[in-house]
Parts: structure tokens; sequence; C-alpha cells
């Protein structure tokens, strides 16, 4: 069984959720795999959307089985420039809109330069406006205090922030002493630190995948693409992406989620079953669980044509889209079977 190197785990994270990587802006995050990748002289390449594709000869060339996590995030766009000199914003995903108020965030300009900002309501104090404790906080009622001297579209403008210019949002990214990973972007960054421990493992104890073996990192799975480019001639998936934790769903910060159903339908009854045996098998803790408000790299796949058996697997997390916080044993539990179905 893999072991849990929780040094490699604190490191790869602190890398990778304070690297700015929301959809449509992901070359950093994606250079700073292709480093590790390059490091441990794995096979691989960028293709054309942005995402890293890694292709590993296995034992056996019977069949082509893959992985992957995505690496885009949430985040914001400058949708316009006010008479005042905020930014007027809209959004890239789905984020709880309300959990950004008071948020500092950078602006991110296609010359180059960065800005500092905060995301802040229309409705910014109690000293001023009656309705800065009940209006509503949704994507026409916040906007952006750009921390720089200006007062004015034109004041704005001569800075170099134009419209369509990315807006990212503070990760907030901590590892308490009990464990628990609270920052924003676990959904799916957990699983990106998942699957390059992985590699590490593999390539420093030289071990053979029991497959031919393909790792996506993905790109535009925030909004609903993400792996429409994956080889058409891979037979099964399993992707990693976060398990849905409350209401009457089983699933919690501890263990690994093994998802049965969402909301594009079932996923693949032999696979998602061989998963929940290698999991009851080998002692990992593990939950089975529907989520009716959830899709995934698997769908993406499917409806872009690709014939495969696919599920999906990862480790829960509270608040997902908002202010999302796992455990170090969900992650370990997620790397367990991940390593488990893979090593055959």
């Amino acid at each position: 069984m893999i072991e849990f190197n929780e040094k490699d785990f604190k490191k790869f994270s602190k890398e990778v959720f304070t690297c700015d990587s929301p959809t449509g802006y992901t070359n950093s995050v994606i250079q700073l795999i292709e480093k590790y990748i390059k490091e441990w002289e794995f096979n691989y390449k960028i293709m054309n959307n942005g995402a890293l594709e890694v292709s590993i000869k296995g034992i056996d060339s019977s069949k082509v089985v893959a992985t992957s996590a995505h690496c885009d995030t949430l985040g914001l766009m400058v949708r316009s420039i006010k008479a005042n000199g905020h930014l007027a914003l809209t959004t890239l995903g789905g984020p709880i809109l309300p959990t950004l108020d008071g948020e500092y965030c950078k602006i991110y300009t296609r010359d180059g330069k960065t800005y500092q900002g905060t995301i802040v309501s229309t409705s910014s104090s109690t000293h001023v406006y009656k309705d800065a404790n009940t209006k509503p906080r949704d994507i026409d009622n916040i906007e952006v205090r750009i921390d720089e001297v200006v007062s004015s579209k034109e004041d704005v403008l001569k800075l170099g922030i134009q419209n369509g210019d990315i807006v990212c949002y503070d990760p907030k990214f901590t590892i308490t002493d009990s464990g628990f990973l609270k920052t924003r972007f676990i959904d799916d960054k957990a699983s990106v630190v998942v699957l390059l421990m992985l590699l590490k493992y593999v390539k420093e104890n030289n071990l053979k995948f029991k497959y031919d073996t393909k790792i996506y990192f993905v790109v535009y799975e925030e909004v609903g693409h993400g792996a429409s480019m994956v080889n058409c001639s891979i037979d099964e998936f399993v992707t990693l992406d976060m398990g849905c934790v409350g209401l009457d769903l089983d699933g919690n910060e501890f263990s690994v989620s093994i998802c049965a159903k969402d909301s594009g339908g079932p996923y693949d009854y032999e696979l998602t079953t061989r998963l929940i045996n290698l999991a009851k098998e080998n002692k990992i803790d593990y939950q089975v669980d529907i989520f009716p408000f959830y899709g995934s790299d698997i769908g993406a796949a499917s409806k872009a044509g690709v014939d495969f058996k696919g599920a999906l697997i990862g480790t829960g997390v509270s608040a997902s889209h908002g202010m999302e916080r796992t455990h170090i044993k969900g992650i370990e539990n997620t790397l367990k079977l991940i390593y488990l179905y893979l090593i055959g």
C-alpha cells in the first residue's frame, strides 16, 4: 500500500493552492505541474486547450485506463469599469457569491501587470447605506475596489485594466495542527495534490501501473467541458474530484467518497462496484453517495463521444464552492484508493 507522506502533502498543497488558476487562466499551475512531471521523467504533453496529459506504459497493454484532476478553479472576470473607478464583475464557474464580500483579490491584466483590490458590496458601509446589511450579495451588487489612486473609468484604463481581465480572490490557504485543510478551491486542487503524490511515489519506488495509463491535469472543468479532450482510446476513466458533504449524504471530510450518480445520471455500475470492493477489502474509509447538483469530467468526456467506463471518487469537502474544508485523512483515503485501482 502507498505510504502517505505528510511532508510532500504540505509542500505540494502550499504550491498548488497558492497558485492562482481560475478557469481560462491556468498556465501558471500547469507550468508548476509540468516542472514535477519533467523532474520525474514521465512522458507528457500539453494539449491544445492547456491541459496536461501524462502517458505511462503499463505491464499489460490490453486496455488503457485513465484518471484526472482539474486544475482550474472558480474565479471572476472584469465585466466593465464603472464611472467611479470600481470594477463590475462576471463569474468564472459558480462561486457562492455572498462568501466573497470582503475578500482580497488580484487583478491580472493582459499586459502582465497585477493589481491588488477588495471585493465589496455596492452598499459597503453601515454608516452610509441603509441597506448595507440587507442588500443581496449577487453579481450585480458586488464590485472590486482597486488599491490604486483611481476615481474614474479613465484612471483605471490608464493602469492597463480592461474588460475581460482576470480577478482572483484569496484562497486563505491553511493547514491546521488538527489535520484540516481549509482553503478555497479544494475542489479540485486537493485531487491535483493527490496525483502529484501518487506520481512521486511511483517514480521513487520504481513501480509499474497494471495497464497503460493516462493521467490528466484538466482545465475548464468548472465551466463544464474540462475532459472533453481526453484520448479516445481509453477504456476506463476514474476521475478525482470533491465528494459532497451535507443534507442526507453519508460523505464526510475523513473518507473517500465514491459517487454512484450525479446530475448527469449513474456512473458505470461495474467499475463503481469494483472501487467499492477495493475500498472494503483494503479497509479504506469510504462512503457511497449520490450528488444531485453535481457534474464532473466523466460527463464532459462522455458528451464528447469517448467510449469508456466512468467512475468518480474524491475526499469529502465541507462548504463546497464557498469557504471549503477537508481533512488529511480524506485525502489519504483518496490517494490509497486511486493507487490500488491503478496498480491493480
